[in-house]
């Protein structure tokens, strides 16, 4: 009887750990959301070197005293279409999720004070995800759906030291909130709903220079952010048997640290008309090596350290763009994005593998001082095996997805 209990307790804690492994996840895992610009993104989603206005803000703060406009504002949105398809190993078993439309957004601002100081402030999603799997796949024990959104507000200041040089700083205050359903193996009404929200704090700091009329460079580093959920909600649904060891209502506390990004980028005018950038993204991953995590009831049962091992990597990205008049300009650009998971400790809630994009663009000018900006970038994950050993489930994973985008730039 005593042994029975034992291994009881020892299942109830893998469970556990899966579904708040499976909540943060989410948050770092591998999935990072570029898409703060449509000029940006149409040209491989390059924006360290460029000076195209308010959305220096996040690509780099550093521009934003050089833009050409005094007042500057941008918004625009994109729409995310992804499939992800998951073939269990040593069988014909196939799933697919069923996502909804992800929509990440941006909205900047910004003005020049004097010729040489600017200022301004940005609002966008740099994380936020949303799967759906069928509720009764094959790692619905692991996962069912999970929704996932994050908004940066960052004020900036930026200042032209010279015509060559200019530097630029911005705080950045983050809020996130993540909710999360995944079935338990007792009977088919058991589950769990695990939902929290937290903030955090961090900054941006960028460089930009201009040592010739055709040649800019743009350095960005933006801070790790470490989210600190404290209180969040696990609400079980289990047999009556076993609702004096699993109590109805839990709250949990857990860390996790966005990791932090290091970009150069150059941008060179071949000719009046055409322009070529080549960026290279390298992401602090290896700081997300575990979680841990404190349960407020049962804790010295349920309480945990999670290793995740990811590695740092590098992002190389190509672009290109043409002008075609003074009312249009067309462009396009693509990247290797190499998955930062550890083959061991692959989860299927946002899964991230070696990914090849391409990306499409285009400027429309309707009038003097507005630009509607459209793009358009398609992913393709390479089929890989992996498995989530503490659950014991593998399987090869194939990801692809569809991402058109619009928004508009007015200034004067």
């Amino acid at each position: 009887m005593q042994t029975s209990k034992i291994n009881l307790m020892k299942k109830i804690t893998l469970l556990l750990t899966l579904v708040t492994m499976v909540t943060w996840s989410t948050f770092a895992g591998g999935y990072q959301v570029r898409l703060q610009g449509q000029k940006q993104t149409g040209i491989g989603l390059i924006g360290t070197p460029f000076n195209f206005g308010a959305s220096s803000i996040f690509y780099n703060p550093g521009a934003l005293s050089m833009m050409k406009a005094k007042t500057n504002f941008q918004l625009g949105a994109s729409g995310i279409l992804s499939n992800v398809t998951f073939q269990k190993s040593a069988t014909n078993y196939q799933a697919h999720t069923e996502n909804p439309l992800g929509t990440p957004f941006y909205f900047y601002g910004a003005r020049k004070i004097t010729d040489n100081l600017a200022v301004g402030v940005g609002v966008y999603t740099p994380f936020g995800t949303t799967s759906k799997w069928n509720d009764d796949w094959a790692g619905r024990f692991l996962v069912q759906n999970i929704s996932l959104k994050a908004i940066f507000i960052q004020p900036t200041v930026s200042y032209k030291i010279n015509d060559m040089i200019s530097i630029g700083a911005g705080f950045v205050y983050a809020m996130g909130d993540v909710e999360l359903n995944k079935a338990l193996p007792y009977n088919n009404n058991s589950f769990v709903n695990i939902k929290g929200s937290t903030n955090s704090i961090g900054y941006n700091l960028g460089v930009y220079i201009k040592p010739i009329e055709e040649l800019s460079i743009g350095i960005d580093y933006r801070s790790e952010v470490l989210m600190e959920m404290e209180g969040g909600d696990a609400v079980f649904t289990v047999p009556a048997s076993l609702s004096t060891t699993i109590s109805e209502n839990n709250k949990f506390s857990a860390s996790l640290p966005m990791p932090a990004n290091l970009d150069v980028g150059f941008a060179y005018q071949i000719t009046e008309d055409f322009l070529i950038a080549a960026e290279i993204n390298y992401v602090f991953w290896s700081v997300y090596d575990s979680l841990n995590f404190t349960f407020e009831e049962n804790g010295e049962l349920l309480n945990s350290e999670n290793p995740r091992l990811y590695e740092n990597k590098m992002i190389i990205r190509l672009g290109c763009q043409y002008k075609l008049n003074d009312k249009f300009v067309i462009r396009a650009g693509g990247y290797y994005d190499p998955s930062p998971t550890n083959e061991d400790y692959f989860t299927p809630e946002t899964v991230s593998l070696n990914t090849t994009a391409f990306t499409f663009g285009f400027t429309y000018k309707p009038m003097k001082n507005l630009c509607v900006n459209v793009s358009y970038l398609h992913t393709l994950g390479s089929e890989t095996d992996n498995s989530y050993d503490p659950g014991n489930f593998s399987g090869t994973y194939k990801t692809s997805a569809a991402i058109p985008g619009i928004g508009i730039s007015y200034h004067f």
